[in-house]
């Protein structure tokens, strides 16, 4: 049996995710880096959010669950934002103490996070930060949809000027962390100008035996166009309207969308699109056999960071087709495996590319597959485990303690802010 370098002198991890138990990319991440930790029996604690208190132990790692309040503001449907979860503060510190990480890790300034980072400066334990959503983007993009009324020059300029004020607010968030990790390289070069500090690449994996084209299991002849992610203004979904128009303009009518997600944009889908099937939200083989009865994945979203549906999809053996903007471009390897389009047009002849050339798209699915096949979640979260070990012993670290030993009560100010 081989040794696991990572036993050899396993590093004390605490993880404070945004989300967990929700169904998206972040999540899905959470999870499979717990259960990374718990097949190679690393030293690992969970922190999130959720509907109720709760600690639970399963092999190497520990999960402890803070309830959320009432007091919070909605990103979506179900991601919150909790103004009052610092009044956790000193129990979560109390099981941080008690676990006696090496580095506190988080995933943005979100209500987690925050906290994490303040329970980090109290003990005096190095902090991770990885880069997870763009949320300068999301701001601008939100913001616009709400600003429709004003002359369009206008609605872009105050959009464009949100979304600079809040790349700088968010960058002097991950400025406070002393080791980086982000999942594309436009996205370290950002983060490394913006703080002047290194960032490590926290790329993605994918499950290649729940997302399989074994699953399939339709023999209708229509070509199935495929979505899946949260139906939102900022994943720019209402292209798939359009896309729908000018296929039907150019004579193509035999095929339809699989749109599988929910959020604000979905009533508006429901009205909008003619041949689309909206099923809501679906998981585990329910969420496989969708995939893999997709001919083609439309991925219209220029914010995402890096596109776990992107991977998932190409793990069913479906070719996609992204926007040249964000980080889903960088999984594709155009013409082999997807391609990227910078427009309706190109989404519109891409699709129209794929229908039409039957030898092409069949291709382009083994392609796919391959890929998918080499990405392996064991392989993403051992390279964070690396960006941890180069971090703490060539990052700045004056005054920090890896193991530190401090008083209870130290978060009792902090939790009277709550």
């Amino acid at each position: 049996m081989t040794r696991d370098p990572l036993n050899e002198e396993s590093l004390r991890v605490a993880f404070f995710p945004d989300c967990y138990r929700e169904i998206d990319g972040v999540a899905n991440t959470s999870r499979q880096y717990e259960a990374f930790a718990i097949r190679r029996g690393l030293p690992f604690l969970t922190v999130h959010g959720g509907n109720r208190d709760q600690i639970e132990g399963v092999g190497s790692a520990r999960r402890v669950q803070l309830k959320r309040g009432r007091i919070a503001f909605a990103f979506d449907k179900k991601h919150d934002f909790d103004l009052t979860l610092l009044r956790h503060c000193e129990a979560a510190e109390k099981a941080v103490r008690e676990f006696n990480p090496d580095v506190v890790h988080v995933t943005g300034p979100n209500d987690v996070g925050i906290l994490g980072t303040l329970i980090a400066h109290r003990l005096r334990v190095p902090l991770a930060a990885s880069w997870h959503t763009n949320l300068h983007q999301y701001a601008q993009r939100r913001a616009e949809s709400l600003l429709f009324w004003l002359p369009s020059r206008v609605a872009e300029f105050l959009g464009a000027s949100i979304r600079d004020a809040s790349l700088r607010a968010t960058l002097r968030y991950y400025h406070i962390a002393e080791i980086l990790f982000a999942p594309n390289q436009e996205l370290i070069q950002l983060l490394e100008k913006g703080t002047n500090k290194p960032c490590f690449l926290m790329q993605r994996g994918v499950d290649t035996v729940q997302f399989d084209p074994a699953r399939r299991d339709r023999s209708e002849s229509e070509f199935v166009i495929g979505y899946v992610g949260r139906l939102t203004v900022e994943k720019n979904v209402r292209l798939l309207a359009d896309l729908e128009r000018e296929l039907v303009r150019a004579g193509i009518v035999n095929f339809r969308f699989l749109i599988v997600g929910q959020g604000a944009e979905e009533p508006w889908l429901r009205a909008n699109l003619w041949r689309a099937e909206l099923p809501g939200v679906l998981t585990g083989d329910a969420l496989g056999r969708a995939y893999a009865n997709m001919d083609t994945f439309v991925f219209p979203s220029r914010t995402d960071t890096y596109g776990n549906v992107v991977l998932e999809a190409l793990a069913s053996g479906v070719p996609a087709i992204v926007s040249d903007s964000g980080g889903p471009r960088f999984v594709i390897r155009p013409g082999e495996n997807g391609f990227i389009a910078a427009d309706l047009q190109g989404f519109v002849s891409r699709v129209r590319n794929l229908i039409q050339n039957p030898p092409l798209l069949a291709a382009m699915r083994t392609a796919a597959r391959a890929q998918a096949l080499s990405a392996s979640w064991d392989a993403v979260f051992e390279s964070v485990y690396a960006g941890y070990e180069r971090g703490l012993r060539n990052g700045n670290l004056a005054g920090k303690k890896v193991r530190p030993r401090r008083p209870a009560g130290v978060c009792a100010d902090a939790a009277r802010l709550g």
